[in-house]
């Protein structure tokens, strides 16, 4: 996932996004996945998607699947980092990297 995500209905439009996210995962025994998240910006609304989203992850990785997730941030972004290890905090199943974007 990568870009921006301000939407108007952020329920809408990541309905779609978590349900697929869902049967994939329901799918998996002691699979393997890599998710890469790599946002500049993200409005309020959309916060909870995400949380939504990592939760999913989280759930599949308590079921013995490995789950690794990517956070990158711009280097300058501490307000995008300081999320993303909140995101690790509250998900400790999950393999949580968080990598700085060097921009210029």
């Amino acid at each position: 996932m990568r870009g921006e995500s301000y939407p108007e209905s952020a329920v809408g439009f990541y309905h779609e996004i978590l349900q697929r996210t869902r049967d994939f995962l329901g799918s998996l025994e002691e699979g393997e996945v890599q998710v890469i998240i790599e946002l500049r910006y993200f409005n309020s609304s959309s916060t909870k998607m995400l949380f939504n989203l990592v939760d999913e992850l989280n759930a599949a990785a308590k079921l013995g699947n490995q789950i690794t997730l990517d956070w990158y941030h711009d280097a300058e972004d501490d307000t995008m980092l300081e999320f993303g290890q909140e995101l690790a905090d509250d998900f400790p199943e999950i393999h949580f990297r968080t990598l700085p974007i060097e921009t210029s």
